[in-house]
């Protein structure tokens, strides 16, 4: 509760919300629907790539924040995916396991036979070496099963059916060898997944997450060498948007339309930063062109300028886009105009210009 919103709260509520605050105990920062028992009906891909070491995960699910249980990395060691009824022990249990030594195979075995809920487990476990191994229970509903093969482990359930583990599966296959990011590929079988229908549930939560760790020196900034963790908690198309941010931050062709910025406003920015000196103040003015039309750099440079004179964030002082004209931009370059005393002119100069004939 902000300063202002408590101002208007009356006093007798504001102490007992106060009191109350301090004998109720707060819940934990998780999803309510996650209840007591944690349940993930999902499918999910651990993955690992022989030629850079790097190990990951990608899942996805209709319930709340699945990134906050099923994956788990380490760094040189692997990756598991610990879904349906979740225990997340699991994850460090498995992958201690592996650092010792243990296969995947030995670990699992180790970790399901000392769980008496193991019958509504689904896990998958992949070494950094490339070995497999997965355990599905009779508990998980249908469809519940797995695929593994070199360097991976698919699993699901709760499915509409064998084609969605598959596709993950078949997806990732086809990607060996090509020399994309594991993080990417492992987002592409996720998207096979979904486009083989996934979960076969409707009208839930639906969230997705993929977590990467690289064991290659300066890949990382963090010590246990996360690379990469995108955690969708709720979307209406959380596999899509994992693919849009992940294409997005890692600046992948084809996130963003481009084209070379063309129009009638580029003109009148122009005129503008002409105006107040910071474009080729020595000229008249600025015709009108085709020429004039382009946003180009000399343009973005005098915009830039101007930012930094009027003490707002520019390329300079990082993250705001070279030549970035925003609406905001735009009413403090009137703001300086009618100061300078010439917004009347300049308005008159672009007037024709910015009518509406039909």
């Amino acid at each position: 509760m902000s300063a202002s919103d408590r101002a208007h709260v009356p006093a007798a509520i504001l102490v007992a919300a106060i009191a109350l605050a301090g004998v109720v105990p707060l819940a934990g920062q998780e999803p309510v629907d996650w209840g007591e028992e944690l349940v993930f009906h999902t499918f999910s891909i651990a993955g690992v790539d022989p030629a850079t070491g790097e190990s990951g995960v990608a899942v996805t699910t209709r319930n709340a924040c699945v990134g906050n249980g099923v994956p788990w990395v380490r760094v040189g060691v692997g990756a598991v995916a610990t879904q349906a009824s979740t225990r997340t022990a699991y994850g460090s249990e498995l992958l201690d396991m592996l650092e010792e030594g243990m296969s995947p195979q030995e670990a699992l075995d180790a970790a399901t036979a000392a769980d008496e809920g193991r019958e509504n487990r689904q896990v998958g476990v992949v070494s950094v070496d490339g070995r497999a191994a997965q355990f599905t229970g009779s508990g998980p509903g249908d469809w519940a099963g797995h695929r593994s093969g070199p360097n991976y482990a698919a699993q699901g359930n709760v499915l509409v059916g064998a084609g969605v583990v598959d596709a993950v599966a078949e997806t990732f296959e086809a990607s060996e060898g090509s020399g994309r990011h594991l993080a990417d590929r492992l987002v592409e079988a996720l998207e096979a997944g979904q486009a083989a229908g996934g979960d076969r549930r409707v009208g839930r939560t639906q969230s997705a997450s993929v977590v990467v760790v690289d064991p290659r020196e300066g890949m990382a900034r963090r010590a246990d060498g996360q690379t990469v963790h995108i955690n969708v908690c709720q979307h209406e198309t959380p596999v899509a948007e994992v693919r849009r941010i992940y294409d997005t931050v890692s600046g992948t062709l084809g996130f963003r339309e481009l084209s070379l910025p063309t129009g009638n406003d580029v003109w009148q920015v122009r005129v503008i930063m002409h105006a107040l000196g910071y474009y080729r103040s020595q000229d008249e003015g600025v015709e009108r062109s085709a020429e004039a039309m382009r946003y180009d750099e000399e343009i973005a440079q005098a915009v830039d300028a101007f930012r930094e004179d009027r003490g707002l964030s520019n390329p300079r002082s990082g993250g705001t886009p070279s030549g970035f004209v925003d609406t905001q931009l735009v009413s403090v370059m009137w703001s300086a105009l009618e100061d300078a005393g010439k917004a009347r002119e300049v308005r008159e100069a672009i007037r024709a210009t910015t009518r509406i004939r039909r």
